[in-house]
């Protein structure tokens, strides 16, 4: 399918035969049956949410929690010194979120964008439910690029993947395998992303075929990576559908590029009475992708070291507490093996006694 949307987009308008009219059908027919998936996926049904304001109340509800927990004997003035608002953990995931980006876009070998997409989307999940306090990003961000690439089968062993990480790799292979199926499970285990690029190939493909009146399409291409490169960074991914977002982003490129959409979008794309949703939804898009900034450093330092204090030692790599746990679960694997061999052994022991005792019988006289 992915050399029939190459060969789709290299075609220009003058070559109006057969083949082009066949490959153009069946690409139009795979991407309607891919937007078509969405409204029964995991996505759609479990982590696409109404607004904002319900993700600010999850986000609110996940900080409080964990304060209930391991701050029931302050006043709440020592809960207010001592642990993190929800606002500073938003901050500190927003940096994260930028960390994370980077990290993919050092990634050798060169990671597929709809991995660092998937990634991001993980990472974003995770925190609906998940304090900062509780799982500190830096871990669990190396842990959502890692299982994004078996997602979306970008093939890198464990050994490949920490290569690009600074430090202790051993250490950061054993963080991120400790992790992974922590992710997993807080995941619900809704893997599949769909992400907003074969949307916009879908988009480009019906501009160049229904809309001659655009010269050159392709000249869109670099405003609408952009775009989606900064929409990935706000929560718009949480709240619009893939196919939004798309159109969002070659609405973003044409005005950048000075061309126009709009009789496309009111006259070919959409009958009259789901315009108003879908430009209202565009327009939140785009507002919100305007609005990413990078915290200051001198604010994530100060909520850090913050962080270092109130962290929950038990998920702390670097504590006592979670150095002896898994040891100790260690210890109980050690054991449980040494009672499946030891088992073994009797049950062997058992049937040499058995087997013996039948060839005794069989070896005296009296059994002639």
């Amino acid at each position: 399918m992915e050399s029939i949307l190459f060969k789709v987009l290299d075609m220009t308008m003058e070559d109006n035969d057969e083949e082009q009219s066949y490959l153009i059908r069946i690409y139009s027919s795979f991407w309607r049956r891919r937007t078509e998936m969405f409204p029964q996926s995991s996505q759609n049904r479990f982590w696409m949410f109404r607004d904002e304001n319900e993700l600010t109340a999850l986000r609110e509800k996940t900080n409080a929690d964990f304060i209930e927990k391991h701050g029931a004997n302050m006043s709440p003035q020592e809960r207010e010194a001592h642990f993190l608002s929800d606002n500073e953990e938003r901050t500190l995931l927003r940096f994260y979120e930028l960390q994370l980006r980077d990290f993919c876009r050092r990634f050798t070998p060169p990671m597929p964008r709809a991995t660092v997409a998937t990634a991001l989307h993980y990472f974003k999940r995770f925190y609906l439910r998940n304090s900062v306090m509780d799982y500190h990003p830096k871990e669990i961000l190396v842990t959502c690029v890692y299982l994004a690439c078996k997602v979306e089968e970008f093939n890198v062993s464990i050994s490949q993947f920490v290569a690009n990480i600074k430090g202790d790799r051993e250490k950061a292979s054993d963080i991120i395998l400790n992790n992974e199926l922590l992710l997993m499970q807080q995941l619900n285990y809704n893997l599949t992303i769909h992400n907003p690029f074969r949307p916009v190939e879908g988009l480009m493909i019906d501009i160049k075929t229904r809309y001659t009146s655009l010269e050159n399409p392709e000249k869109l291409r670099p405003h609408i990576d952009e775009f989606l490169e900064r929409v990935f960074l706000t929560d718009s991914v949480l709240l619009y559908a893939p196919s939004q977002v798309a159109l969002a982003a070659t609405l973003h490129a044409a005005s950048r590029a000075s061309a126009n959409l709009d009789n496309y979008v009111t006259d070919i794309l959409f009958p009259s009475e789901q315009l108003g949703g879908i430009i209202e939804a565009v327009r939140k898009i785009r507002s919100m992708a305007k609005c990413v900034e990078p915290p200051s450093r001198d604010v994530v330092r100060a909520i850090e070291k913050k962080l270092d204090k109130c962290r929950n030692q038990e998920n702390n790599p670097d504590s006592e507490i979670y150095k002896q746990r898994m040891q100790e679960m260690l210890d109980e694997e050690d054991l449980q093996d040494n009672e499946k061999y030891a088992k073994i052994i009797q049950d062997q022991a058992a049937h040499d006694e058995k087997t013996l005792g039948v060839n005794k019988m069989l070896s005296s006289p009296s059994a002639v």
